[in-house]
């Protein structure tokens, strides 16, 4: 078997043309496709020329409020590596949202934020 990597997750947001654009601005990602998709839902691709995450929602897609981490299968939060973390810290900022747990831990660096649908995202930094 050849090396597996990851190619894309499937992620459902209430919103995902704001939740795309947030991730283009912070990211420097770009919007590889958009349309309808299953169940009467759209879908977004946004990421890069090796992956990607699918930003998916439908008329019956469960309401904010329940903590992920309390659902079974919830995605508890996403993770993304940047070269630069003071700079991708400052970009959240700038895009009006609240940066919370900065750590120095072994590897390397994070801190979180919520995007305005409530996902959760890690930034991590391991100084390369």
């Amino acid at each position: 078997m050849s090396k597996a990597r990851l190619e894309h997750f499937n992620l459902t947001v209430l919103d995902p043309d704001a939740t795309a654009a947030l991730l283009v601005q912070l990211f420097d990602w770009r919007i590889r496709w958009s349309g309808a998709s299953i169940h009467d839902g759209y879908t977004v691709h946004v990421g890069d020329e090796d992956s990607y995450i699918v930003l998916y929602s439908q008329p019956r897609a469960n309401a904010p409020g329940v903590p992920t981490y309390d659902r079974h299968l919830a995605l508890n939060h996403l993770g993304v590596e940047v070269d630069d973390l003071d700079r991708a810290a400052e970009r959240v900022v700038e895009a009006g949202l609240e940066t919370y747990h900065h750590q120095d831990y072994e590897p390397g660096r994070r801190f979180y934020f919520r995007t305005g649908d409530g996902l959760e995202i890690e930034v991590v930094s391991y100084g390369k």
